[in-house]
């Protein structure tokens, strides 16, 4: 755990006491704050209280004893309206922080010499991935790594820093809401495209939300341009100093970066301050383990950039590359019977994340639904030519059988019978064939979550006698 200082002695109110708020209590209570906790759930009360923490109904608690509001990331901040607790610690003047803000200080707690490093990773798409293969390449170097916060452990309850450590941070634009100081040392923004707008009033709110991983000037910063908004971004940034470019989908000229040419990730630096850039070929991705898809490109590239920066040599970075075995639920492989491959892509929840998968393969028998986002499924119109099948599930199997139109669909309901269908329509072509899950909806309407949809794929998968194929 890492105590978080600076309250001692003083009361901080904790609201929302899922895995987040009951660490970053934990986190107070260490540094030597009174944390008071609440939430809606009398479960969640009744085990704060069981761990000796101080429960007290913040409806009516007097808000000019807190010196801080611990805001759980899943409570809305400022959409579709700011949260009750949010409107009674502003009336008080008492300053709203999130977890990763509690990291962010702790960090900058401790003499200059002792500060570890940190590798924050935020964006649309591909962020778990970059997080998860940063992490790994780091890893395999022999350096100690903790990696977490939305992604895993929640980051207050990574172990405490010691000088030599490396923390790889995932970041959520919820999270990054409710920061005011955290500055990493590496920066990443993978990609930008409409999501969670409800939660920020609107794109501009989205993308500003994701701008603040960008906030010290002194932070090594990289962007993913092959979006409007990245490409924007990448200008504002330039402002104010160095900033490395990504992209799969253009070469980059003159600039410094990385991008994919001929399935090779090509390099460009200035191997002289002030020197003209040098291209340099770096990996041929086919060979790696786990890494398909230009998507996965763009994550491997990230990953080389940040592992490099920060003194990493380039054969180890391309050996933790090569040798990375992938993340659950994101273009998993989860077994395979006879001539037919079934992989887990649960993580797409939303139409860009499942365009990425859609991509990786030329035919596919396509398992998708839950609870849609805005748009569903019709920017992937030009995609649908891959699809054999699609097996639609959850609420949104209606609209999506809609914007498929043409395309051969069915409504399967639920996930045991899209996956046994799926399996019988792909089989009966006698060719190498793929089953995907990649929903490009929310869980919500039948799963508590993305993990328990694709373990619900794999149980259905297993359940249908496939061999295994492991993790990666």
């Amino acid at each position: 755990m890492i105590a978080v200082p600076g309250f001692e002695g003083r009361r901080v109110a904790v609201f929302g006491l899922g895995r987040s708020g009951l660490t970053a209590a934990r986190a107070l209570k260490a540094g030597g704050a009174e944390p008071v906790l609440w939430d809606d759930g009398i479960s969640s009360r009744m085990q704060a209280e069981a761990e000796g923490f101080a429960v007290e109904d913040l409806t009516t608690a007097d808000w000019t004893r807190f010196a801080a509001l611990v805001l759980s990331p899943g409570v809305p901040l400022t959409h579709p309206k700011p949260h009750w607790t949010v409107e009674k610690a502003k009336a008080a003047g008492v300053e709203i922080v999130g977890d990763v803000e509690l990291f962010a200080r702790a960090m900058a707690a401790l003499p200059q010499g002792d500060r570890p490093k940190v590798v924050a990773i935020t964006g649309t798409n591909g962020k778990s991935t970059t997080t998860a293969l940063t992490a790994w390449v780091l890893k395999r170097a022999g350096l100690t790594v903790h990696m977490g916060g939305n992604i895993g452990i929640g980051v207050l309850a990574l172990p405490a820093p010691t000088p030599d450590a490396v923390y790889v941070v995932e970041v959520s634009s919820y999270q990054l809401d409710l920061t005011t100081t955290f500055a990493p040392d590496v920066a990443i923004l993978t990609n930008v495209t409409p999501d969670h707008l409800d939660r920020h009033g609107g794109m501009e709110g989205y993308v500003a939300a994701k701008a603040r991983i960008f906030r010290a000037d002194a932070t090594l910063k990289y962007v993913g341009v092959d979006d409007p908004t990245g490409m924007a971004l990448l200008e504002q940034l330039k402002l104010r100093g160095p900033v490395d470019e990504v992209s799969v989908d253009r070469p980059l000229d003159g600039v410094t970066g990385m991008y994919l040419h001929e399935g090779w990730l090509t390099h460009n630096a200035h191997p002289d301050p002030g020197g003209p850039v040098e291209r340099c070929k770096i990996v041929d991705l086919s060979k790696a383990r786990s890494l398909p898809g230009r998507h996965n490109a763009q994550n491997a590239a990230f990953a080389f950039l940040a592992a490099t920066d920060l003194g990493l040599p380039q054969a180890t970075v391309i050996e933790g590359l090569l040798s990375f075995p992938g993340l659950a639920h994101r273009m998993e492989p989860v077994g395979r019977l006879g001539r037919v491959r079934f992989v887990n892509d649960s993580k797409a929840t939303n139409a860009d994340a499942a365009r990425q998968a859609l991509s990786s393969y030329d035919r596919v028998f396509w398992i998708a639904g839950g609870r849609a986002k805005a748009g569903g499924i019709d920017d992937l119109y030009d995609l649908f030519p891959r699809v054999q099948q699609a097996f639609l599930i959850g609420e949104a199997a209606g609209a999506f059988a809609a914007a498929l139109g043409d395309t051969p669909h069915r409504i399967s309901g639920d996930m045991a019978a899209a996956v046994r269908a799926a399996y019988e329509a792909a089989s009966a072509t006698g060719r190498e064939e793929v089953v995907l899950l990649s929903p490009a909806a929310a869980s919500f309407d039948q799963f508590p979550d993305f993990e328990a949809r694709g373990e619900a794929f794999r149980a259905a998968v297993l359940n249908l006698e496939a061999t295994p194929s492991g993790h990666g």
